[in-house]
């Protein structure tokens, strides 16, 4: 796999812009010119990495700080990661010295280093955000209504982080897992590296399909049993993910409203307002104003994506018909 820059004047494959020569960035709209090459980089270098290759990992993470932009994010984040695997490699290649307290203790010797190291285990296991916040929430919901509603509840929050969390793996792109702030939500860090608006939009995108697919799974268990928790459950996940499909700040339909067109974002307006009217819930509203807003932002990409739109509209038709179907949750 070769990371060479072309010599070739090329154009901005957002904005159409024409670059000069060896640019690695767009000045106009900042997309980043080897980008695609930057996906297979990591892709590569993760396999490398799920293999246990940290050798073969580092140098090819190296390969893509000579598509990036010096004081780039993406840049920081590789030269921080590849020194990691660097450490990582060499620690492996170190033979392991005899610890003093073995022979010093005797037969319990053993016994003392396996408690030593337990320390670092246990360590380790409290720092997970993931642990520790995803306890919290379920904590904070299991308090506010009742054992078996907060636990499903929170864990249709879990299914949604979830989908993000696997679809930016499945990439072959960085990405830790979700952390949860009780009260507030929940998301994922990850590291774009150069990947296009489409794919972020994809990104965003597949919190509220596996919310979907959540949502629906209670929706059929309900039907199946008559019991009212699944149906309060298939309710307030479908709500949830309507919810973070307005286009706007950090929620997920703000930022897959990026990959869309001002023609695409008007279908998108269309729809919303339909769907307020057909199924009388003001959250198609809220989503609709949204878009409406940002008809006006001028963030609007070079090429449209109809690919996103289709798949945007599918996740709100989908979801209110799930909502139109089932009985709002009554509480306790």
């Amino acid at each position: 796999m070769s990371a060479t820059i072309s010599n070739l004047p090329v154009a901005c494959r957002n904005c159409s812009r024409e670059l000069p020569i060896g640019a690695l960035v767009c000045d106009q709209c900042r997309t980043l010119v080897h980008q695609d090459d930057l996906e297979r980089i990591s892709a590569h270098a993760r396999e490398l990495e799920a293999q246990g290759k940290l050798r073969e990992a580092h140098d090819e993470w190296l390969r893509a700080l000579i598509l990036l932009p010096v004081a780039s994010k993406q840049a920081d984040w590789i030269r921080s990661h590849s020194g990691e695997l660097r450490v990582k490699a060499d620690e492996a290649r170190m033979p392991e010295a005899e610890n003093p307290w073995a022979r010093k203790l005797g037969p319990i010797g053993p016994v003392a280093i396996v408690l030593a190291k337990s320390k670092a285990i246990l360590t380790a296991i409290f720092k997970l955000k993931f642990l520790l916040s995803f306890a919290a929430f379920i904590g904070l919901y299991w308090t506010l209504y009742g054992a078996k509603f907060g636990l499903g509840f929170a864990v249709m929050i879990l299914i949604h982080e979830m989908g993000h969390f696997i679809d930016i793996k499945r990439r072959g792109l960085p990405a830790d897992m979700p952390v949860f702030l009780p009260g507030f939500g929940a998301y994922v860090r990850w590291q774009a590296l150069g990947v296009s608006l489409e794919t972020r939009a994809a990104v965003s995108l597949a919190g509220p399909l596996a919310g979907l697919l959540a949502s629906l799974a209670c929706l059929w268990q309900w039907q199946r049993t008559g019991d009212p928790l699944w149906a309060a459950l298939a309710s307030s996940g479908a709500l949830l993910n309507i919810l973070n499909l307005i286009p706007v700040w950090v929620l997920d339909g703000g930022q897959a409203a990026t990959a869309l067109s001002k023609a695409e974002r008007l279908v998108l307006l269309s729809v919303a307002l339909g769907l307020w009217l057909v199924f009388g819930q003001g959250l198609f509203f809220l989503v609709a104003a949204g878009v409406a807003y940002r008809l006006f932002t001028k963030d609007f990409p070079a090429q449209p994506s109809w690919r996103m739109t289709v798949y945007f509209v599918a996740l709100l038709v989908m979801l209110g018909l799930v909502m139109w179907v089932t009985p709002m949750p009554q509480g306790r």
